[in-house]
């Protein structure tokens, strides 16, 4: 799997996307942690196929799907123009430094996106370009270096960031708002993948069983911890 630059999303594997479009209770989960941050204009960079677009642009917000695979691109507008997702959401194919520099947002949102490319400070720093005044920048990633697996490799990952590295990425004009971890029972299941198993790409049923038992249990787990313990790290910054 190639490494990306910054803008380039476009040999994401699509069989993985496809593979999570149904973990609903981790979507929900993360999903209600980034709510406060949703403004009323969001810019999702590196859609996809739609798969957290239809969990979260349920609502009046306008939402801009940024992806620059173009059949990927399509099936975002297909499911537009089928109903699946409202009007109030649209599709741009490219990157963010694509778009006009008038352009901005109230949010920028990167879901398991960032880890595929390479120079990611230069992502964030277009975003930070790109926000309105007070705006936020989300970040939701895998977590820990020491996690890496033929899966991450598989799928394109070019690293796992910690707390601490995701931090030390702030661009210029932001300032770090919230940085934690999310899902600290599945963290066992990823060290089991790391250490043990090491397979390039989990089961359907594997899938299943993290989504419907160790997602929920992560809820009250990570509460617990204070965010301190998880497989994915969460990073907010904040416009002046």
């Amino acid at each position: 799997m190639p490494r990306l630059h910054s803008g380039d999303l476009s040999v994401y594997p699509r069989d993985a996307m496809e593979l999570f479009w149904h973990a609903r209770n981790w979507k929900h989960y993360w999903g209600s942690r980034i709510e406060p941050f949703l403004g009323a204009t969001v810019a999702e960079v590196g859609a996809g196929i739609g798969a957290n677009t239809f969990r979260l642009s349920q609502t009046r917000r306008q939402w801009t799907c940024i992806e620059p695979d173009a059949a990927l691109a399509a099936r975002i507008l297909a499911l537009i123009e089928h109903g699946a997702l409202g009007a109030n959401c649209t599709v741009l194919v490219g990157g963010l430094a694509a778009l006009p520099p008038n352009v901005r947002f109230d949010t920028v949102l990167y879901v398991d996106v960032l880890e595929h490319i390479e120079d990611d400070l230069a992502e964030l720093t277009e975003a930070a370009r790109r926000l309105n005044p007070k705006g936020h920048l989300v970040v939701l990633s895998p977590a820990h270096p020491w996690l890496f697996s033929p899966f991450d490799a598989a799928n394109g990952h070019v690293r796992r960031y910690t707390a601490a590295s995701l931090s030390a990425l702030s661009p210029p004009g932001l300032e770090p708002r919230q940085f934690q971890y999310l899902d600290s029972v599945g963290l066992l299941a990823s060290l089991a993948n790391a250490l043990v198993l090491r397979t390039a790409r989990p089961t359907e049923a594997q899938i299943r069983f993290w989504d419907r038992i160790l997602v929920p249990a992560s809820r009250w787990v990570d509460r617990l911890t204070g965010f301190r313990v998880g497989k994915s790290v969460l990073g907010v910054w904040q416009a002046a």
